[in-house]
């Protein structure tokens, strides 16, 4: 089965920008993700669309936050980038003529509804500043030894001494 990790991708790219202190190329970020510019730029349209980022042409231009972290929740980012499916599981036939079948997805999707719904409460309550804070609470932890922007580089500290 693939995964939609675009959600995941976002958040990544988003801390790295929160930690820059000027604009961010395509190209720098798609490298932080380990994906093509393209990749990038297309994942970053709706993020501008919401106003979370812009994005500016020229020398010294790139992407940059345009709002404040604590005020973006996970589940705004997920609206952002036109609210992919968050279960891949789904009925065997959506409209069904045999009973059996409407009773197993009347039960599936009241249970698949209730899911979704806890998955997105869960993720409106997560800001982009908490994420943030406990990734500086890990770089603390490992006493510097991570930089806040490189991945060429593993990490040198597994657990907190």
């Amino acid at each position: 089965m693939i995964k939609d990790s675009r959600l995941s991708s976002v958040l990544h790219v988003l801390l790295h920008m929160a930690e820059m202190d000027s604009p961010a190329t395509s190209e720098t970020l798609a490298r932080a993700m380990s994906t093509n510019p393209v990749v990038l730029r297309r994942l970053m349209a709706g993020l501008r669309y919401a106003g979370f980022v812009v994005s500016e042409k020229g020398h010294g231009g790139g992407w940059s936050l345009a709002c404040n972290l604590a005020d973006i929740t996970l589940r705004d980012i997920h609206e952002a980038l036109g609210s992919p499916t968050l279960l891949a599981m789904g009925h065997r036939s959506e409209r069904p003529d045999c009973l059996v079948e409407q009773a197993v997805n009347q039960a599936l999707g009241t249970a698949f509804h209730d899911a979704e719904a806890l998955l997105l409460a869960r993720l409106g309550e997560v800001s982009l500043a908490t994420l943030s804070a406990n990734f500086h609470q890990r770089m603390l932890a490992c006493k510097g030894h991570v930089t806040a922007t490189h991945h060429e580089h593993p990490p040198t500290c597994l657990m907190p001494s």
